[in-house]
């Protein structure tokens, strides 16, 4: 293995957690702030703010400050599409454990 493979290991790694599907799929979305996510998330800045540092290590978001708030931003377009393409590879399962389950 090279480091592509190593690269792209920790940039899905990043993704591997509900919480941080949450968050870019939320800055996807709209422009919103480090707390408004804690309050959506049902966890406390703190706990965000460590998701936010793995997805920025990964390089799939930087932060900008604005006063006293924190507002993710997306490194990167198109995370959104790749965010569909594994909703798609989800229903394509679904339907294929459906169809052998009859």
């Amino acid at each position: 293995m090279n480091s592509k493979h190593d690269l792209r290991a920790r940039f899905l790694k990043a993704l591997a957690h509900p919480a941080r599907v949450y968050i870019v799929e939320r800055i996807c979305q709209a422009d919103i702030c480090v707390c408004k996510l804690a309050e959506e998330i049902g966890s406390d800045i703190t706990t965000v703010s460590k998701h936010l540092a793995i997805l920025k290590q990964a390089g799939i978001v930087r932060v900008e400050k604005r006063g006293t708030q924190i507002f993710p931003k997306l490194k990167m377009a198109g995370i959104d599409r790749l965010l569909s393409l594994i909703d798609d590879a989800i229903c394509t399962n679904i339907q294929e454990i459906r169809q052998v389950m009859q």
